[in-house]
């Protein structure tokens, strides 16, 4: 990748992390930690990664995503408006009466959504489901899930690892948002996963190991699992929860935290978005 595609990556992360903690602010609360860590991700996702039609997002052959933690629907939102798959000014509706965008990810509600999710822990078992469906049609398409490090210790994650690999679900990519915090505190404190990249690779999977803000790591950890040889793929991504909002950043506090508009304009010199203007 050179230094021109990180750029626009870089820059599409800026405006995705914008949009996001706008879209929270308009509520004055939002869950922010979880929210912030996985912005990068997405936006190499849907960006370099993925195959998808904004103009026809339901489109059979479509590579999937299943945010498993689906608290974290305002960083996906914001990379959803930002690619056109709805208008941009659905994000002054966060959570509101009659909106599009609920603060837990609804396929029935939002264009771009492809699983209901919030209730941890079922994400990965439906992205299975999928994928084994898509290798019956002979559809080429894969299926993505995005896990947080917190919800990985219930025991329906390590059900459908092995079942992923019992079907050689090498179509599957996991990725999961390792940023050390859960709502309680750090995930060490509550259930260590200890050794994950060994305990996924115990399972069958091959696992790689990354940088999750930075662009170069994500994308040669995208290539090294592109390989179709039978194995499901996880990408243990390291991150910050609460990247980019100085008084959140690393702390157990940013899962659902309250924030002003005026606290946004702070952190973006002053920006605001036109759909807010």
């Amino acid at each position: 990748m050179d230094a021109s595609e990180v750029k626009k990556l870089e820059d599409f992360a800026y405006e995705a992390r914008k949009n996001a903690l706008y879209c929270m602010a308009t509520l004055g609360v939002g869950h922010i930690g979880g929210a912030m860590s996985i912005i990068e991700v997405l936006a190499y996702l849907y960006n370099v990664e993925m195959n998808i039609d904004p103009q026809n997002p339901k489109k059979d052959d479509r590579d999937m995503l299943v945010l498993s933690k689906g608290h974290a629907g305002p960083g996906l939102y914001a990379t959803l408006a930002l690619k056109g798959f709805f208008p941009m000014d659905w994000l002054a509706t966060l959570n509101q009466g009659g909106t599009n965008l609920p603060s837990h990810t609804d396929k029935n509600r939002t264009p771009g959504i492809d699983m209901c999710t919030g209730s941890l822990g079922q994400g990965l078992s439906v992205c299975a489901g999928a994928a084994y469906a898509n290798k019956l049609k002979g559809y080429k398409s894969r299926m993505f899930c995005i896990m947080g490090d917190g919800e990985s210790i219930e025991g329906q994650i390590w059900e459908a690892a092995a079942f992923a690999a019992q079907y050689k679900l090498d179509n599957l990519i996991a990725i999961t948002d390792c940023n050390k915090l859960q709502i309680d505190g750090p995930v060490d404190e509550i259930v260590s996963l200890g050794d994950v990249e060994g305990k996924w690779k115990s399972f069958g999977w091959d696992v790689v190991r990354a940088n999750g803000h930075d662009f170069n790591e994500i994308d040669k950890a995208f290539a090294s699992v592109k390989e179709m040889n039978g194995k499901p793929k996880m990408i243990v991504l390291d991150t910050i929860k609460g990247k980019g909002v100085p008084n959140l950043e690393g702390k157990v506090d940013s899962h659902n935290a309250k924030i002003t508009i005026d606290e946004v304009k702070g952190i973006f010199n002053g920006e605001v978005v036109e759909w807010l203007k």
